[in-house]
C-alpha cells in the first residue's frame, strides 16, 4: 500500500454549475490578505460550524497570548468537571503564592481572592472568566496539580489532546513568561472547541458582572455592551504581547469567532474586533455544498470486489461565501489510498477540504458509502502489481 494521498476535485464557479476533475495533487492554501482591511499585526476570522476561515494576517505567528491563555486554564478545569475528576463544590484555599503573586498585592487583574480563604470551583471559574482574576487561576492550579508549572505541563498536553499544536503553557494565567506563547490560530480553534464542547460553561464568557469579597467587577470583554449577540469570550494584555481578544458572537443563526493579538491600544482591540465580526456578518452568508449523504467523488479500492467505492458526508457540507461575489470553490477529497478491501459502510475513508479562494473554508469526514468484499486472487494479484509498480517508479523518480 502506499501511503499517498489521492484526491477528487470539484470547482463551483459563481453557483452557476460544476466541473468535475480526478487525480489532482492537493496544494496547501495560501494566506488570503484580501477582503478586510486589519490594524491587527495578527488577527483571524472564523465561522464556528464549519471552522472555516473568512480572513486571516499573521494567523500563524507565535506571541504572548497574555490573559487570552486563560481559556486553557478554564478549558483544562471544564475537562476536569466532565470527567468527574473534580466537581464545581469542591473548595480550594487561597493559598499565600497564589494572593501575593496574583492577587491583590500584585496590582493585577484578580478576583480579590482573601489569603487562606477558601472558594468553590464554580465560583473561581466566575473570578477567572469573568474578572480575569490571576489569583483565580494559581488557586486552581495549585489544587489540581500541585503547583503552577506542573499545572501548565498539563495545559501544554491537553492542547495537543485538542488539536492545538504549536502552544506552549509556562503558567496558568497569563502572566508574563517566555514559555507561553499562542498563534490567533490555535486561540481562535480554543474558542471554537469550547464553545462546542462546554455549551453549559460557555455561558460564563457572556456573564457582565461577577461580585466577590465584596467587590464588584466587570466583565472585561467590550464586545458584550457594543455587538448584538456577543456573547465571548477573553481579552489580554502584557508589554510583551499587546493587546488582543478572542471574541464571538452570533447573528441569523451563525457564529462567527474572531482572534488578534499585538495592537498597542485597547481602544484599538475593542474596535479592530468588532469591526471584523461586523464585516464578516455582512459579507458572507452559509451555502450548502454537497447535500449529506450526497457522493461527493469515489476512493480506489485495493484487492476488493469493486475497483472504487463513492464516498459521502454523514452531515450537509456548507460554507461561507461571500453574498455578492462569485466565489471559486475547490474541493478536494483527500485520503490514503488506495483503501483496503474489505471494509463496511460507514467506514471513515478521509476527508473532503473546501477551499474559498485560498482559504480553507471547512474540512469535514468522507465515509464509505457501501460494503466493498474481499476480491477473487486474481484481482488481489493484480491491484498487488500495480502498487509495486507505482512504488518502484516512485522511488526511481526521487533518485533522480
Amino acid at each position: 500500500m502506499r501511503a499517498v494521498i489521492a484526491a477528487g476535485v470539484l470547482v463551483a464557479l459563481g453557483w452557476s454549475g460544476v466541473i468535475y476533475a480526478a487525480n489532482n495533487s492537493v496544494q496547501g492554501a495560501k494566506k488570503e490578505e484580501a477582503g478586510f482591511d486589519g490594524d491587527a499585526p495578527t488577527a483571524i476570522l472564523t465561522e464556528a460550524s464549519s471552522g472555516g476561515v473568512l480572513f486571516e494576517k499573521n494567523a500563524d505567528e507565535l506571541r504572548a497570548p497574555s490573559s487570552m491563555m486563560k481559556l486553557m486554564t478554564a478549558e483544562v478545569v471544564f475537562h476536569a468537571v466532565k470527567q468527574g475528576d473534580i466537581k464545581l463544590t469542591d473548595e480550594y484555599r487561597v493559598s499565600e503564592n497564589a494572593w501575593r503573586k496574583g492577587g491583590a498585592p500584585a496590582g493585577g487583574s484578580t478576583m480579590f481572592a482573601a489569603l487562606n480563604s477558601k472558594i468553590s470551583v464554580d465560583d473561581l471559574l466566575h473570578g477567572a472568566i469573568i474578572q480575569s482574576g490571576n489569583d483565580a487561576c494559581m488557586v486552581m492550579a495549585e489544587a489540581i496539580a500541585g503547583n503552577e508549572r506542573a499545572f501548565a505541563e498539563m495545559m501544554t498536553k491537553h492542547a495537543r489532546e485538542i488539536g492545538l499544536a504549536r502552544s506552549t503553557f509556562a503558567n496558568s494565567n497569563g502572566l508574563p513568561d517566555p514559555g507561553n506563547k499562542m498563534t490567533v490560530r490555535e486561540l481562535a480553534t480554543l474558542a471554537r472547541y469550547i464553545i462546542q464542547t462546554y455549551p453549559e460553561f460557555y455561558k460564563l464568557f457572556g456573564e457582565k458582572e461577577f461580585t466577590w469579597n465584596k467587590i464588584r467587577q466587570f466583565n472585561r470583554n467590550p464586545l458584550l455592551n457594543s455587538l448584538e449577540g456577543a456573547d465571548g469570550l477573553k481579552t489580554g494584555y502584557t508589554k510583551e504581547g499587546g493587546y488582543g481578544m478572542v471574541g464571538s458572537a452570533v447573528q441569523n443563526g451563525v457564529r462567527l469567532i474572531v482572534a488578534i493579538n499585538g495592537l498597542e491600544d485597547s481602544e484599538d482591540r475593542a474596535t479592530e474586533a468588532k469591526k471584523m465580526l461586523e464585516w464578516g456578518f455582512r459579507n458572507f452568508e452559509v451555502r450548502t455544498v454537497f447535500a449529506a449523504n450526497q457522493t461527493i467523488g469515489y476512493a480506489k479500492v485495493f484487492g476488493g470486489d469493486s475497483r472504487s467505492v463513492a464516498l459521502s458526508s454523514h452531515e450537509p457540507v456548507n460554507v461561507m461565501v461571500q453574498k455578492n461575489g462569485n466565489d471559486k470553490l475547490i474541493a478536494r477529497i483527500v485520503y490514503s489510498g488506495p483503501v483496503r478491501a474489505p471494509f463496511e459502510a460507514g467506514q471513515k475513508v478521509g476527508t473532503v477540504k473546501v477551499w474559498r479562494g485560498s482559504n480553507v473554508a471547512v474540512e469535514t469526514p468522507v465515509y464509505a458509502t457501501e460494503a466493498v468484499g474481499r476480491g477473487s486472487t486474481i484481482r488481489r494479484a493484480v491491484d498487488g502489481a500495480t502498487e509495486l509498480a507505482i512504488g518502484l517508479f516512485r522511488a526511481g523518480a526521487e533518485k533522480l
